[in-house]
């Protein structure tokens, strides 16, 4: 029996409807915090390093996402109180342990990103007019 055929540690079904784990999912499988997490995995950034390590993303898309990393625990924003503002976010212990994850998902998509356009085609050659 898999992971996902039987419940988890503690009893968490992410399979189940009520299970609270969904939240969880939901939280980081949007594609900001897909990339956000892994980009502050090798050490704290500050805001506009992270707007340039995660290409696309605008100030406000990333803020917001910052904003709710950091109320789930896997983001820490320290502010050094200092003028000019000097805030750095980095990863908490919580965070680090999903980079790890997230890290393979990217290298898996880098791997197989032609693989996935190929199936694409085919599927649209095979089925669309």
């Amino acid at each position: 029996m898999t992971m996902l055929q039987g419940a988890a540690e503690g009893g968490a079904n992410v399979l189940s409807q009520a299970c609270p784990s969904r939240a969880a999912l939901e939280l980081v499988a949007g594609k900001w915090p897909l990339l956000v997490i892994p980009a502050l995995a090798p050490g704290p950034l500050r805001n506009n390093e992270l707007l340039r390590r995660v290409e696309g993303i605008s100030q406000k898309v990333l803020s917001q996402t910052l904003r709710e990393l950091a109320r789930n625990g896997l983001v820490l924003r320290e502010d050094h109180g200092t003028v000019p503002p000097h805030v750095e976010y980095r990863l908490s212990a919580l965070g680090q342990s999903l980079s790890e994850t997230l890290i393979a998902l990217d290298r898996w998509a880098e791997r197989h990103h032609d693989a996935l356009r190929q199936a694409r085609e085919d599927f649209d050659a095979a089925f669309l007019p």
